[in-house]
């Protein structure tokens, strides 16, 4: 009853034409029919003049709307005589507003979810002292309690020991994600069993939840241009409406005739079913882990026909891993790993987690170094155990080891070099992954009509041709800096172009694409900013899947389109010949408002996901979409 309370005042104008057409019946059970008729017309005219101030002001702006039908088709029935078919009208305009919330409500329920989750308050540590602070308030850091299943706040190292957290909402992986001492942790994910400290690593506007969150509220404010593009039916279907009207009036000489018809051409389908289609396809990206800046973003990638590619972080996992170890004579390939792994713990290169990583694998203990220094660029000296190791680019230990010599390499691997105690002592070959998603995805845009695909990368052309021969891409452009990326997608005819790219220097290149898609799963970045759609979760068949919910997004808000105008002109011509009275005719007009709705909302999605998501699971893969 209190949700039932909640909507008639929520839908105000609906709950005032409902009473006044509950009084009207009142009225004529008393025999009052005068007053019936007077008080149905003076309404219906009160909503019409309603109407027609904003549409006189959209008439001053230029902007020829839908709504122009709708104010002659009240007026008309109120001057013919047709009151209760007005009042039907003006129920019918004020209901399809109301509809039209209702649908968006419950097609923003996915990203409603997100705003509501979102952290408001932390516990920060002031000496032994704990104090309740706004998420605001939280300064780089700050340590900070997580009390069990409580949001992690900001994003943050962990400095307890261990515990498991959930990230589902931010990485779209429902398993808990077992963390240790110096693990990141996400806002957003939900601590598990025990209280833990953690330290802050980021303020909330720069965290990666916060920054989800400003996206979704990006997304839920926009328009899309497929919703404005309804509009441009008004000129056309209104002269048509008012010329079959004016017509059938003419040839029967009533003009009620003309009334019956104009009930029938109200626009309510065209208003209503793009942007709940819109909706719809936004908040099914957003289950699906993308986050789609706008409705037009969706009709951008529907027509989508070139796909430009960054290499690393995106087609691979941006992580060197170490693939062989290639010791000289008088060391092994344990012991080799072993000290370069010492040596790298003092570094912040890309590649020495990798190592770090490697060595742990095999079981070996890494030593503390008693001195250490990195060199920017080139590598790291330290003294592991009384020997002064030398880790970095061949250039680099040669000047600590003349005699180094360069090891053969394949494409798309790289080389470390090793010095010990001045003499050379190996190398070890590390190489960034292919994702293995990454040739599926280059098929499914080929079946989806993107035909042509490009890869752009600062990396060496030796490299880049390898990566694009394995994922099979066509062209390659290495060497490249951020201006040149622009440049070249600037340069690309086959339009609406795709760019996909993860990393601050993808930032340029994103924006100036058609459609930006940042892989925003390791963190928000500039990349994240800057592009039109982010895939939040470190996976690259979600571009694909981003492509498939825009063409099903804009197919079925068409469709929706196209089904009101065609279902409105069959009954229009049906009443030019007096066949359906305008009272039946607006309540018709109420059903057809209800399918066009029905079918926009198809755009949600949410039983074909779950249906791929079931055959997904049957062939014993991981679901290409989930609902997390």
């Amino acid at each position: 009853m209190r949700r039932i309370w909640r909507a008639a005042g929520r839908y105000w104008v609906v709950t005032l034409t409902i009473g006044i057409g509950l009084t009207g019946i009142l009225l004529w059970a008393l025999g009052w029919t005068t007053a019936v008729a007077w008080l149905f017309s003076g309404y219906a005219l009160a909503v019409a003049a309603w109407q027609g101030v904003g549409m006189v002001r959209d008439l001053l702006r230029g902007h020829w709307g839908l709504d122009i039908l709708a104010v002659t088709a009240i007026v008309s029935t109120v001057l013919v005589g047709e009151y209760v078919a007005a009042l039907v009208v003006v129920l019918m305009l004020t209901g399809g507003e109301a509809l039209e919330d209702m649908a968006n409500r419950r097609a923003k329920r996915e990203l409603d979810a997100l705003l509501t989750r979102s952290p408001q308050s932390a516990h920060r540590i002031d000496g032994d002292e704990i104090v309740e602070v706004h998420i605001d308030d939280v300064a780089v850091g700050d340590r900070l309690l997580v009390r069990p299943s409580e949001l992690v706040p900001v994003d943050a190292t962990l400095v307890s020991a261990a515990t498991s957290v959930d990230e589902s909402s931010i990485t779209g992986e429902s398993v808990p994600v077992e963390k240790h001492a110096g693990d990141r942790l996400l806002s957003g994910s939900v601590n598990g069993t025990q209280a833990v400290e953690v330290r802050a690593e980021a303020t909330a506007k720069e965290s990666q939840y916060q920054q989800i969150v400003a996206l979704v509220e990006g997304a839920a404010r926009s328009k899309a241009p497929v919703v404005r593009l309804a509009d441009r039916y008004a000129v056309p279907f209104t002269i048509f409406s008012l010329a079959l009207g004016a017509l059938a009036w003419w040839l029967s000489g009533d003009p009620v005739r003309f009334a019956e018809v104009l009930v029938l051409a109200t626009p309510c389908p065209l208003l209503i079913a793009a942007p709940v289609a819109f909706i719809g396809g936004m908040s099914r990206a957003a289950r699906n882990g993308l986050i789609v800046k706008s409705g037009g973003v969706l009709e951008q990638l529907s027509a989508a026909r070139t796909a430009v590619f960054d290499k690393t972080g995106t087609l691979t996992y941006g992580a060197p891993e170490l693939t062989e170890v290639r010791p000289e004579p008088g060391f092994d390939a344990d012991g080799l790993l072993r000290i370069v792994a010492s040596a790298e713990q003092y570094s912040s290169h890309v590649l020495a987690a990798s190592l770090i990583a490697a060595a742990k694998r095999r079981g070996l203990d890494l030593a503390d170094a008693a001195r250490a220094s990195e060199a920017a660029t080139n590598g790291v000296q330290a003294e592991i155990e009384g020997r002064r190791v030398v880790v970095g680019k061949f250039a680099f230990v040669r000047e600590h080891a003349p005699e180094a010599e360069r090891t053969e390499i394949a494409p798309g691997e790289l080389a470390i070099y090793v010095a010990v105690d001045g003499r050379f002592a190996g190398a070890l070959l590390a190489s960034d992954r292919v994702r293995a998603e990454a040739r599926g995805t280059l098929e499914r845009l080929d079946r989806l009509g993107v035909h042509r695909t490009m890869m752009l990368t600062g990396d060496a052309q030796a490299t880049a041709d390898h990566i694009a021969a394995e994922v099979g891409i066509g062209r390659v452009r290495a060497d490249c800096l951020p201006a040149d990326k622009v440049e070249e997608v600037a340069g690309i005819a086959e339009r609406p172009v795709i760019m996909v790219g993860d990393g601050v220097n993808d930032a340029p290149v994103l924006a100036a694409a058609d459609v930006g898609i940042a892989m925003g799963a390791k963190g928000a970045t500039a990349a994240s900013e800057s592009a039109d759609a982010v895939v939040l979760v470190d996976d690259l068949s979600r571009v694909a899947k981003a492509v498939e919910i825009g063409r099903d997004t804009v197919r079925i808000a068409l469709q929706s389109i196209w089904l009101g105008i065609l279902v409105s002109i069959g009954l229009m011509l049906v009443a030019s010949f007096g066949v359906i009275p305008a009272t039946i005719g607006a309540l018709l007009q109420e059903v057809v408002d209800l399918i066009a709705i029905l079918a926009a909302l198809r755009a949600i999605g949410g039983r074909r996901d779950a249906r791929e998501a079931g055959v997904a699971a049957g062939q014993g893969r991981p679901a290409e979409v989930t609902t997390r």
